[in-house]
């Protein structure tokens, strides 16, 4: 099977350890083992909780007691629609593994995680490009999408909220999509691994695998739980589906660690907490990046509404990766180039790491800017 390359991971491996000023970062500020004890209470009695675990395989599809926690991040799923994946990433590749043949038709927005359209063209589907536009705010024009999908659409490809622009569908924009989805009898997988850090109200949006039957929704440890270091992600999606999904990942994961599993349920048992934090960070550093922006004549962006990146436009007459190399070589500040992303003329940042780093990693770009536009 040959494959495109992943744009945004060579950049990551290729520079995210030279940098002084990490913009690049895409999750919520990682949690330290000793903080996630803290808020789970239980720093002084871990030991006696581990200790008695076995480090075997573990339950092959995530624990019951894991499974429980997650389904409870929706409103209508149980123990039976989830299955635990080596991360999102792993997620959403057995979603095409398991339900994408050649000829299908499969159709992704762009910009998102390169996953939703390389991997489809890797198994010789027909894969369709929705782009997303920054009049529309970057989200999908439902006209357009009506005219991508026909009788052989196997799937529709969304990510909710939006990486790299932030952009949000809010549930009434959710259930069109899914009625485009439903007149083909699609299935429509919504990434869904940045859902609990709205910028307004509770920080959750409405779940896809909540609002369709053919729904499938896709989440990790990662980015608004600020745990990528358990490498521990879910498919939700209806109980049919993920039988012959598991098929497939017995074949690529067999189980998650076990370590892995329990430390998950100790975050998911305390999520209120977890994600409270997680959306202080966001809102306040977004807020910080808005008035940095406003302050900048050669940058523009669509403010995001969720999520922990955005897409940064730029006036420079210089494609994005030559602005991100020469800003990180002189200044120490990494973004990632929109070229990574098939959004030439764009760069992504991170906001929702720590809130120092990127007030001075913004003004070390203000220094950028107006060297080369001198």
């Amino acid at each position: 099977m040959k494959i495109k390359e992943f744009g945004v991971e060579i950049w990551m491996n290729e520079y995210e350890t030279r940098c002084q000023y990490n913009l690049a970062e895409t999750c919520v500020e990682s949690l330290t083992f000793e903080q996630l004890l803290d808020i789970a209470g239980m720093k002084e009695t871990i030991l006696e909780a581990l200790l008695p675990i076995k480090l075997a395989y573990g339950a092959i599809e995530g624990s019951d007691r894991l499974r429980d926690n997650v389904a409870g991040l929706y409103e209508q799923q149980a123990r039976a629609n989830v299955l635990i994946t080596h991360g999102a990433i792993g997620a959403n590749a057995l979603v095409y593994q398991t339900l994408v043949v050649p000829g299908d038709r499969v159709v992704s927005v762009v910009p998102t995680y390169q996953q939703h359209y390389s991997i489809p063209e890797s198994l010789a589907a027909e894969a369709k490009i929705l782009k997303l536009r920054e009049e529309l705010g970057f989200l999908p024009d439902l006209d357009e999408l009506r005219q991508l999908v026909n009788d052989n659409t196997r799937l529709i490809a969304i990510n909710n909220p939006n990486n790299p622009t932030g952009s949000l569908m809010d549930e009434d924009y959710l259930r069109q999509v899914v009625d485009i989805a439903r007149a083909s009898d699609a299935y429509l997988l919504c990434d869904e691994v940045y859902r609990g850090v709205d910028q307004e109200g509770e920080g959750f949006t409405a779940s896809i695998a909540d609002l369709y039957e053919k729904g499938i929704s896709t989440g990790s440890m990662s980015k608004s739980f600020s745990l990528a270091g358990l490498r521990l992600g879910w498919i939700v999606g209806p109980a049919d589906l993920l039988e012959p999904v598991s098929i497939h990942r017995d074949y690529n994961t067999i189980s998650v660690g076990v370590i892995d599993d329990y430390l998950s349920c100790l975050a998911l048992e305390n999520r209120d907490a977890i994600l409270a934090r997680s959306r202080q960070m966001t809102r306040a550093n977004l807020e910080i990046l808005d008035q940095w922006v406003a302050r900048e004549p050669l940058i523009s962006y669509v403010k995001p509404k969720s999520a922990t990146v955005a897409l940064l436009k730029y006036d420079l007459n210089m494609n994005s990766r030559e602005f991100c190399v020469r800003l990180l070589e002189s200044k120490g500040v990494m973004f990632t180039p929109g070229s990574a992303l098939d959004m030439e003329g764009y760069v992504r940042i991170g906001f929702a790491n720590n809130t120092e780093i990127m007030k001075q990693g913004l003004e070390k770009v203000s220094e950028f800017l107006k060297e080369v536009e001198a």
